[in-house]
């Protein structure tokens, strides 16, 4: 690995430098992204390894990353388990046809073989980790059990959620049914990925701050720690990314992952104290942020570098995936910032 970084950082080893990348990277704020969107649908592009492949790694090129993330979407897998998946051109909202309703309706999603029904998938890590030819790291993602779960009960978007929060309060049984089951799916489908060359995995639980605290750890906590239990990590690091669950930072921590994953919400100083001692951190500038000039880009970069401090464990990212319309000059001030800045902290 000419750059090995990241993967160093998440094991909390010495490095020169704190590495950065940034979820949603591979993405509409880029130009080159958006000239292969014009030719092709979102799907196509998730199921085109080639073209999933080209998408992931221009960021690598045109940022200078410390990292790649396969370009894919959390909701392939529910639709291979039989939920039909469509994505509004224009929002790129996601949409169900056929939302769970019944106990029914669980019974009938499968689980999938990810070597099969998401070859798609495992092609296009074969075929980015090829491509990149060992310049950095490779990371495979998937939604979190309960995240997956949200999605296919409410079967789109939501702001009040009732559908799946009815479920859980009413037939919890049900639910934990489901999320057993999305729990087993996931965490083959990220061993499968890591079996076809990613290095790291991120697990991401967009919707967990959706509930309070003893529920979040009922219902999407738990399932979260039972996919790190039977993923096949051939050594590959683990991050979990809870969004808006400062509540629960040293549960997430005791999940068994390596990297915990800040919103931009939290304060990177008391994550630190509270749980640095043992998971490595990745964050949390706030996306909007870079909005800004680079001059106020950098002075946010280097006031999350202060307050993680000294030493080794940090990784930098965003607090949540980078927004669309970010101007690229922008994105690339923020990487120049992080390169430039952190290794003051690595002395």
């Amino acid at each position: 690995m000419i750059n090995d970084l990241f993967l160093r950082a998440c094991r909390r080893e010495q490095v020169e430098r704190t590495p950065v990348w940034m979820m949603r990277q591979a993405g509409r704020y880029l130009p080159e992204y958006r000239a292969i969107r014009a030719k092709v649908d979102f799907l196509t592009l998730c199921k085109t390894p080639e073209l999933a492949a080209e998408v992931s790694i221009q960021p690598v090129d045109i940022l200078g990353v410390d990292a790649c993330i396969v370009f894919s979407d959390i909701l392939v897998v529910p639709e291979a388990m039989g939920m039909k998946l469509f994505i509004e051109e224009g929002s790129g909202r996601p949409r169900f046809e056929n939302p769970i309703r019944s106990l029914a309706d669980i019974n009938r999603l499968i689980v999938p073989d990810p070597n099969s029904d998401l070859k798609y998938v495992m092609d296009a890590v074969r075929l980015t980790r090829k491509n990149l030819n060992n310049r950095v790291p490779l990371i495979g993602f998937a939604g979190s059990p309960w995240t997956l779960a949200t999605y296919m009960v409410e079967g789109k978007g939501s702001k009040n959620f009732r559908s799946i929060k009815e479920l859980i309060y009413s037939n919890p049984k049900e639910a934990h049914g489901l999320l057993d089951k999305l729990a087993r799916t996931v965490a083959a489908y990220l061993s499968a990925k890591i079996e076809a060359g990613a290095q790291a995995v991120q697990i991401f639980d967009t919707w967990g701050g959706i509930l309070p605290p003893d529920e979040f750890k009922e219902f999407s906590l738990r399932y979260i720690e039972q996919v790190l239990k039977l993923l096949k990590r051939n050594g590959a690091p683990t991050i979990v990314f809870c969004k808006d669950c400062g509540h629960s930072i040293e549960a997430i921590a005791d999940t068994g992952c390596d990297v915990v994953g800040l919103d931009w919400s939290i304060d990177i100083e008391k994550a630190r104290m509270m749980v640095g001692g043992y998971v490595a951190l990745q964050g949390n500038l706030d996306p909007s942020m870079l909005y800004a000039s680079p001059d106020r880009i950098r002075n946010g970069v280097v006031k999350i570098l202060a307050k993680f401090g000294n030493g080794s464990g940090h990784i930098f990212n965003l607090g949540h995936g980078i927004l669309p319309d970010i101007p690229i000059e922008h994105v690339q001030a923020f990487v120049q910032a992080v390169k430039e800045e952190s290794p003051k902290f690595h002395r």
